[in-house]
C-alpha cells in the first residue's frame, strides 16, 4: 500500500544536499504532497504495515520524518490518506524503510 501525505515543514539541510544519489532532497517542498510506499523489506510481517505510516494518528496530526542517508533532512508532514492500490506518481514518490 501507499501512503500520501503533505508535507508541513522540512529543514534547510535538505536543500544544501549535493551527493548524487540524495539529490532528491533538494525537490522537497512544504505544502507538496508525497506518496510513499509500503513494500518488503520495511513492512512489518506481523502487522502487515511500515512503521511511520500514520495509521494511529489521529486526523490532522503532524508527524515527523526523516530522509535517509541525511539525519539532518527531515521534517513534518500530515497524512492525507491510505492507497491500497499504489498509484504514485514517479516525482516526489517514496519508500518507508
Amino acid at each position: 500500500y501507499c501512503v500520501e501525505f503533505r508535507t508541513e515543514s522540512l529543514s534547510p539541510h535538505c536543500a544544501l544536499e549535493q551527493r548524487p544519489y540524495a539529490r532528491w532532497m533538494q525537490y522537497l517542498r512544504e505544502g507538496h504532497t508525497v506518496c510513499v510506499a509500503c513494500q518488503p523489506p520495511a513492512i512489518n510481517t506481523a502487522t502487515q504495515r511500515c512503521s511511520g505510516d500514520g495509521h494511529n494518528a489521529h486526523r490532522g496530526q503532524i508527524l515527523h520524518w526523516e530522509a535517509v542517508g541525511n539525519s539532518q533532512c527531515q521534517g513534518t508532514w500530515k497524512k492525507i490518506r491510505q492507497l491500497e492500490r499504489c498509484s504514485c506518481p514517479f516525482v516526489h514518490s517514496f519508500i518507508f524503510t
